[in-house]
């Protein structure tokens, strides 16, 4: 066997589809454009989601719901999470700057704490916003609770 031997895998290679070459290569005169028309000339394109006249998609499904400019979103922690970082991190104040730094939230996240789990550790916490059972249930362990 030698180089001059080697050919490529049987099917892997094709043709090259030589358009606007004569009309013996069979794609000659009108080159794969049809007849005529704004399709057959340089520079035409449709617009994004033009279904040839057809009713678009976007037209067709309905409109529903809104997006409230307003909302305030909330970064949520529950009680069993907030006892897993005390326990991992070591840390006796729950703020912004000790959530960020542990990497739980971003700088402008707000945060909520809800009552799911239970809380052993006695903790200072100062966020944007408490649930009444979360509140009840740090300072049923002797904790602080602070709204900023």
């Amino acid at each position: 066997m030698t180089l001059s031997d080697l050919k490529p895998a049987k099917g892997s290679v094709r043709k090259v589809k030589r358009i606007g070459r004569g009309q013996g290569s069979g794609h000659g005169g009108t080159s794969t454009r049809g007849n005529k028309g704004a399709g057959q000339r340089s520079g035409t394109k449709e617009k994004r989601g033009y279904e040839g006249g057809q009713m678009p998609l976007q037209r067709r499904v309905p409109k529903h719901g809104f997006k409230n400019l307003f909302r305030k979103e909330f970064e949520v922690i529950n009680l069993d999470r907030l006892q897993y970082y005390v326990d991992k991190h070591k840390l006796s104040a729950i703020d912004h700057e000790s959530l960020s730094k542990i990497g739980i939230i971003s700088k402008n996240d707000r945060v909520k704490i809800l009552g799911r789990g239970e809380l052993k550790s006695k903790l200072d916490v100062k966020v944007n916003a408490v649930s009444e059972s979360a509140k009840k249930a740090i300072e049923a362990a002797g904790g602080t609770v602070n709204l900023i």
